[in-house]
């Protein structure tokens, strides 16, 4: 993180034209979501496959675009140090011929938004102070407020458990959300199943390392 700061690689981006439903010093809430929300690295679990890597290089590429295409040096670079596994970012080596046609395949993409998340609750710097349980708290009143809950509320929930270093588990979801278990199985579908049992794994990881 200290080589991407050092270089300036912006990598997280709070929506631009979206206007949130409720703001105040500490959140921005979004009733009907936003796109717009680009937060890399906001969490430890790491790049585990090349379609999680090109997406991410897409964000930077996206976030880091003014306008003109970047020289290809300056993003080559950027990649390569993200892609290379001994600087933590990914979990496997990558052959340099294919990431070098990933690497022409996003700059190739211009300035078309990444396809992203839909995020209802963005923290800001001053929620820093807050305690995880007031954060979590908010987060539940907020998506709480809605008469029905979707995945993309749920989702919501499992990556800031596991952004504050919390094992995500049905039972925490449904309280944050103020729903039975029953509901958040219901609604989970197999895509965020596979997603919370990523996660928890590279939060048991983390846990003893």
């Amino acid at each position: 993180m200290k080589w991407l700061n050092n270089n300036r690689v912006i990598y997280r981006r709070n929506p631009i034209t979206d206007v949130p439903t409720e703001s105040t010093d500490l959140y921005d809430y979004y009733a009907e979501g936003t796109f717009e929300c680009y937060s890399l690295f906001r969490s430890k679990a790491k790049i585990t496959t090349y379609k999680s890597l090109k997406w991410h290089l897409l964000v930077i590429h996206y976030l880091n675009y003014d306008g003109n295409p970047h020289p290809y040096q300056w993003f080559s670079k950027v990649a390569r140090f993200i892609a290379d596994k001994e600087n933590g970012f990914v979990t496997f080596y990558i052959k340099w011929k294919i990431l070098e046609q990933m690497i022409l395949d996003v700059i190739l993409q211009g300035d078309t938004p990444p396809r992203n998340r839909i995020r209802k609750v963005i923290f800001k710097e001053k929620a820093r102070l807050l305690t995880l349980s007031e954060k979590l708290s908010i987060v539940g009143k907020l998506i709480g407020k809605s008469k029905r809950i979707t995945q993309e509320d749920i989702y919501e929930c499992m990556i800031d458990l596991n952004s504050n270093n919390k094992k995500i588990t049905i039972s925490k979801l449904a309280d944050m959300l103020k729903c039975t278990t029953r509901t958040i199985h219901r609604n989970m579908g197999n895509q965020l199943k596979a997603e919370k049992e990523y996660l928890n794994k590279e939060y048991e990881k983390i846990q003893y390392s």
